[in-house]
């Protein structure tokens, strides 16, 4: 039986005329401050400011949920630009979760060609969208508690520092999720979807090599190259990929290499990523890649160090949850160009390299599937294994746009993402209201998560008991 063309619209159907306020309200309701949302969203565009650096996206998002009433606790697990909103009381606590952090080296105007913006950083993963969308869906459920004297938590989670931060992971481990029943939360991408999605679980280190400086001309002999433990290190570790499960990732960046070629490099940094779809593997997998940098060291008589930046555990999809968000998609519908953005869309899908990429696409909803691969990590991995999570992404990009690309920055910069950011709000909030009025739905969640994570589950943070890594971008 298809849960979505029978039995759900009908008990949703039920419920707005129990309960007043029809979905097509709450639409009209969001519809009537997307400039406004659209603005904070493009001020936090402009900030672009990386992780656990979001200093004025944090206080933006802060100063307007504030002035709608929510209580702000700031400075959250010990992380400055960390904070929660809440209104309300009792239960259910359903937590809508908010990035806001910007990606290094993707600086760009919010035009169809490669044009840097001056800056250091730059929004290529839409984080100013998703950050300011799930706040619109705080404030509307918010107003929907209110006026129907609803008894209820409505929480937004500030979370910054996803991108290779974890900055949710700190939360988690601090407890401040064990009293939420259900989070909801989005991405931005190229599409409307809303399927129970996968994420790879990730751990990330910045390995450290200290050698001794010399004349490299002069005085080779005397010296000892860091670099050269990491150039060891990295050739070890590419030896090593054909000797991993098919599936896994290692990425790396060396983040210092030394400084000019006379001088024998006395420090070196590589910057590592190992993903997989089961975090113990990840583990593994970073054990054996310590154990060359400590045969890297050995080798080149250099001495290692390493720092653990990140750790997130796999994304725990909850079917449930996910049928209900599909199901609100539906109702919400997709991204309408007008023809001034089909003419930016082109110029972006002819700049990709692409070919037959259709337009269409951002304006329809893709067919629900029982489950999403991704070969990406997030930290809303954690909250997954805690509470019951659903996700969806919505088109906030031109169809055929990767993450993490200029194109990305450039849509998001413009209209294109502020209309795609409207369609994720509609959606959560629409989705929150019908937990609150279905709290049978919260019992059927939290029974899928209890048999997916199974009885002997117990919560181990994949970056252990470390603090904040709050100049991991610095």
């Amino acid at each position: 039986m298809d849960i979505n063309k029978t039995i759900l619209p009908v008990i949703l159907l039920l419920s707005t005329i129990v309960f007043g306020q029809k979905p097509e309200q709450t639409i009209a309701n969001l519809n009537s401050k997307k400039d406004f949302y659209s603005s904070i969203a493009q001020k936090i565009w402009g900030y672009a400011e990386m992780g656990f650096q979001e200093e004025k996206s944090a206080a933006a998002l802060q100063e307007t949920l504030r002035n709608e009433g929510f209580t702000i606790t700031k400075g959250v697990a010990g992380i400055p630009t960390a904070f929660i909103a809440e209104y309300g009381e009792g239960k259910p606590v359903i937590a809508i979760l908010g990035e806001y952090d910007a990606l290094p080296g993707l600086s760009q105007e919010a035009v169809p060609e490669k044009k840097s913006a001056g800056k250091t950083a730059g929004h290529a993963c839409g984080h100013h969208l998703f950050g300011t969308a799930s706040m619109a869906a705080a404030i509307e459920v918010k107003n929907w508690l209110k006026t129907n004297k609803k008894k209820g938590t409505i929480r937004f989670y500030g979370c910054p520092a996803e991108e290779g931060g974890s900055g949710k992971v700190y939360l988690v481990r601090e407890g401040l999720f064990n009293d939420v029943d259900t989070a909801l939360h989005w991405h931005p991408t190229d599409a409307n979807d809303a399927n129970p999605g996968s994420a790879l679980a990730n751990k990330s280190a910045k390995f450290r090599f200290y050698g001794v400086a010399s004349h490299a001309g002069m005085a080779p002999e005397k010296g000892r190259s860091a670099l050269d433990g990491v150039e060891a290190m990295d050739m070890m570790v590419n030896m090593m990929r054909e000797h991993i499960p098919s599936d896994a990732r290692i990425h790396y960046v060396i983040t210092n290499g030394g400084k000019a070629p006379n001088v024998v490099p006395d420090f070196a940094e590589v910057y590592y990523y190992v993903r997989h779809g089961n975090r113990k593997t990840v583990v593994e997998i970073f054990d054996r890649i310590t154990k060359a940098a400590e045969g890297a060291a050995l080798g080149t008589g250099t001495r290692m160090d390493y720092e653990l930046i990140g750790g997130t555990h796999e994304l725990l999809p909850n079917t449930t949850l996910q049928q209900l968000m599909y199901t609100n998609l539906i109702k919400v519908g997709g991204v309408n160009y007008t023809e001034e953005e089909k003419i930016f869309g082109k110029a972006i899908i002819k700049s990709l390299g692409i070919e037959n990429e259709n337009l269409e696409k951002a304006s329809i909803i893709q067919p629900y599937k029982t489950l999403d691969l991704s070969f990406g990590s997030t930290d809303v991995g954690d909250v997954s294994f805690t509470v019951p999570t659903a996700g969806m992404g919505s088109a906030t990009w031109v169809p055929g746009t990767p993450a993490h690309s200029w194109q990305a920055v450039a849509a998001g910069g413009t209209d294109i993402g502020n209309k795609g950011m409207m369609v994720a709000a509609k959606t959560i909030a629409l989705t929150a209201i019908d937990l609150y009025l279905h709290p049978n739905m919260i019992l059927k969640a939290k029974e899928e998560l209890n048999q997916k994570r199974g009885s002997d589950f117990k919560y181990i943070p994949l970056l252990g008991d470390r603090k904040p890594a709050l100049d991991y971008r610095k």
